[in-house]
Formats: C-alpha cells, structure tokens, sequence
C-alpha cells in the first residue's frame, strides 16, 4: 500500500504509466492474443474527463469458445493438484496484488473513477479473498458415518463443479472478480472471466498477477467483449459449462437464469439492492450518521448495498438531515485521482442522468431539498452530493436503485411500521439498523427480509462472512466457509463395509 504520509505530500496520482503497463489483449490458455474476429478495439474511458484512456481486445463468439476450451481442457489437472499447492498459487497472487496495490488503484480510479483512497481500500478488500480462500483450500471435507441400520458406511466427499463463467461488474471492478475466482480456484475449478466493458483494465491487470504468480495456463481466461449477448449466451448454450456466477442488474441476472436451465448450470446471481438504512430515536445521531456517509457514498454511491432509503424515526430526523447535509456539504466533488477528491464521477452520463431524474422526481413530488442535486459545469460526469428530506412514498427513488451519492429521507413512527416499509421492496440485499437497544437490533434483524443486516455500522462486506441476498436481490453466497460451497459438488459413496452385530451380541 502507499504509505499515508507519501500520499500527503501528493496532490494527484498519475496512472499513465500504469495503464500502459496493462495488456490489452485476451487472455486464453496462458497466452495474450489478439481476438480472431479482427474487429476494432473497444474503447475505454476515463469517467473523470470523458476522453479516452486504453484500447482493448474486443472478442468474439469464437473468442468466448476459445476461453471455454482452454478451461475444459485445464479441468482436470487442476482439479487433482494437492489442495495446498492451488492454496499456494492464491497465496502468491494475494501478495503480488499487495505489492502492487498503488499500480492496482491507479488503474480503477482511472477507468472507473472512485476516489484513489477508496481504490486502495478495494485492492486490500479484494485482495483478502485470495488469502482467505489459500487458507479454504486445504479444508474441504466430507464426513464418514455409521447409517441407521448399522449396514455399510456412508462417506461423502467435495469435489470441483467444474469451468465456471464468472460475469463481473464494473463498480467493484478487482472485488467482484476475486471474490468468484478465490473460492472457485480454492475448490479446483477452472474460470471463464468476462469483465464489464467500461472497466477491464483492473482484471487484465489481475490475470497478469495470476500468470506471474504460476496458475498453470487455462485455469483462468479473461475475455472482454462489446457483445456480451452474443459471446455469454454462447457459453451459456455450451454443455461443457457447469457454473455461471453474475454480478449486475436484476433484469440481465433474469434473463441468465432463464439461459441456464437448458443446461441446468449451477447458479449464483447476486443482483440489485434497495437497502434501507434505519435510525431508530435512541441511535448515536452521530454515529448513525458516519454510518451512513459510509453506505451512502462509498464508491461514489455505486454499489448494490449502498443505502438507498433512508427511514429515520420522526423524533430525531430533522436533527440526522441536517447533520447529514452538513457532512455532504464539505465534501469535495473531483476526479478520483486527484487525492483532495471525496467523491468522483458516475460512471457514464447515462447514470448521471438516471440519478438527476430521480432528485428531480422527489423534489417535484414534495421532498425537500436539503443540500446538492447540481451538476457541476466541468467535464466528467459528475453530480453534487444530494440530501432531499421527507421523501415522499410515492417518489420513484424509494423503489428503484439509484446507484448515485443521492440519500432520500423519509420518516416513520413505529417500529412495525418501518418493517412493514422496508420489506415493501421486490430487492432484499443489504440492511442497515441504528439503535441501542441490542433486543431490537435483534428482533428487527430477524424480520428484515434481506440476507445481510449491518447493526450499528455502515459497511456489511467481510471477506469471512456469505455476502448475497433474497427475494429480487438473488441467490447463492460469497464469501465465508460459504462461498467456497458454491463451487463443490457433494458425492456420496455408499460403502458396503462393516458388519451390523447380531442380536445375540446386542443381549
């Protein structure tokens, strides 16, 4: 990591040499190529400034299959190399990402334009996967049992699922990657990776490390690809895959589902969120509040678990708008590479524009302004840190994710009714309850239909805990002794061994 007293001294971080550093080409069986469509490159650009910034590979359906056939092939020496040596090569690869966290966050503050800190934080984030599933790799287990008969054995054993297609976001471009890679690696499975196409850098970047830390060549490809329809739903046809695990929106995540059941592919899809963040009256006002800079605005607001409404109980929320509103006020609006930037740019003027609709439509329908909702005149695609209080219910903001530093504030009156309110979401992601009544915390945890509930802070990611949600929000888990689960399947041996004791020797 930069030292922190090096990046005092900085104003700005210059990431050109870095990104030159980055291959640009597919990355199949071991090797770097160009893809075999010979179309134009696909463009990646700098959100911050809206110029371009690196030219990658665009492949295509061949490409994809090209992919699929190095991870098939690779399959099943890879899924009899001794646990510890996969934990090794994981190993390796955490602290090659460690070494070269500055490079690492240079790149993702450029492509997809989070404050450089906050990039540095996703590194040492994404990076804790590899390591905590070097240290999983050498504990899958079965169980062996006596039946209930006392006839033969019962032993059960993990075993690979085999190649995985990993589709990934581009808010957390490294994090969503290790986060599949790390558990799917760790059991013996070999990986297909198609990143977003407005940030492949950060993966390019990281299928380098793997190369240097010695994965041997097809156990993780990486294509990126202007066609994703074409090129996944090829994958998706192909009886060879036996894994899809998708980061993204709910729409997309649907349609891959409905994709999969031809070939009854293992499934994880973690979607979209609508996270309440709810400020009970005998909260930490305060604290409350450093909580929700954190789930609001980490990541420029552009995360599925950022807290996207917010419920604060009548009796305190004028005091928890107003101290919001102050905190956003001081914040800096700037390209994330420039180290006095709080919050960078959105990712594309598309999102930008969604976000600006949904202040508008709260406004217009009754919300109060309390700070922000401008677009500074500058290129990027930048919106001001926004608060509008007393959102009212039938604001589109209290149904749709936002993806965007935009915290409405509605208020609420009792306990079951801000349940009642919470749960009233198609999405149950994340969660986040302010109170300091431990019996509450609890009881509300329980009642909130989502898979992750934070009590009294403002950031529920763990690399040891099962990220993923109910409902809309999707299935499957990531992370913790759960997530490596994902990539096993459970065989059972019946063994006839043993002898039953007879009725004599029972007396």
């Amino acid at each position: 990591m930069t030292p922190p007293q090096q990046l005092a001294e900085q104003q700005s971080v210059d990431a050109s040499a870095h990104l030159a550093a980055v291959p640009k080409q597919l990355f199949i069986g071991g090797q770097w190529i160009q893809s075999s469509t010979g179309g134009g490159p696909l463009s990646v650009e700098d959100p911050a400034r809206g110029h371009t910034i690196a030219e990658v590979a665009d492949a295509g359906v061949e490409d994809a299959v090209a992919a699929l056939d190095a991870a098939v092939a690779a399959q099943p020496a890879w899924a009899a190399w001794p646990p510890r040596r996969r934990a090794e090569i994981l190993r390796r690869a955490y602290d090659l990402m460690v070494d070269r966290a500055a490079a690492l966050a240079a790149i993702m503050t450029a492509e997809m334009g989070k404050p450089y800190q906050q990039a540095l934080a996703e590194v040492e984030y994404a990076a804790g996967y590899l390591r905590w599933y070097s240290e999983e790799a050498v504990r899958v287990n079965g169980r062996f049992a006596v039946p209930e008969n006392g006839v033969g054995r019962i032993v059960t054993m993990g075993q690979p699922v085999g190649p995985c297609l990993f589709v990934t976001p581009w808010n957390f471009p490294l994090a969503m990657g290790t986060r599949k890679i790390g558990p799917a690696l760790a059991a013996g499975c070999t990986c297909v990776i198609k990143p977003a196409s407005q940030t492949p850098l950060s993966m390019l970047a990281l299928a380098a490390i793997f190369e240097e830390a010695g994965l041997p060549p097809g156990v993780l490809n990486v294509f990126v690809s202007g066609s994703s329809s074409r090129t996944v739903g090829a994958l998706m046809k192909d009886a060879r895959l036996r894994k899809i695990s998708f980061t993204g929106s709910t729409e997309i995540g649907r349609l891959l589902v409905r994709q999969s059941a031809d070939q009854l592919l293992r499934v994880s899809m973690e979607l979209g969120g609508n996270a309440p963040f709810i400020v009970f009256p005998d909260a930490d006002i305060e604290a409350a509040v450093d909580g929700a800079m954190i789930a609001k605005l980490r990541n420029n607001g552009e995360a599925c678990t950022s807290a996207n409404r917010f419920y604060v109980h009548r009796e305190v929320i004028g005091e928890f708008a107003e101290a919001l509103a102050e905190r956003f006020r001081s914040l800096r609006v700037g390209p994330g590479l420039e180290l006095s930037s709080d919050v960078g740019p959105l990712i594309d003027g598309v999102q930008r524009t969604k976000v600006a609709d949904l202040v508008r439509d709260a406004t217009e329908k009754g919300g109060r302004l309390v700070v922000g909702g401008g677009i500074p005149d500058r290129p990027g695609y930048f919106i001001e840190p926004t608060v509008v209080s007393d959102v009212p219910e039938d604001a589109r903001v209290l149904t749709e994710e936002i993806f965007g530093p935009f915290a409405p504030v509605v208020a609420f009156e009792t306990e079951p009714d801000v349940i009642q309110r919470a749960n009233a979401s198609e999405f149950g992601l994340a969660a986040y309850v302010y109170t300091k009544d431990l019996d509450r915390a609890m009881r509300v945890a329980e009642l909130l239909e989502t898979g992750m509930v934070a009590v009294n802070q403002g950031m529920v990611s763990n690399v040891a805990a099962p990220f993923g949600g109910v409902k809309q929000s999707g299935f499957g888990r990531e992370g913790g002794p759960e997530g490596i689960a994902e990539y096993l399947e459970t065989k059972y041996v019946a063994l006839n061994a043993g002898t039953p004791p007879t009725t004599e020797a029972i007396r």
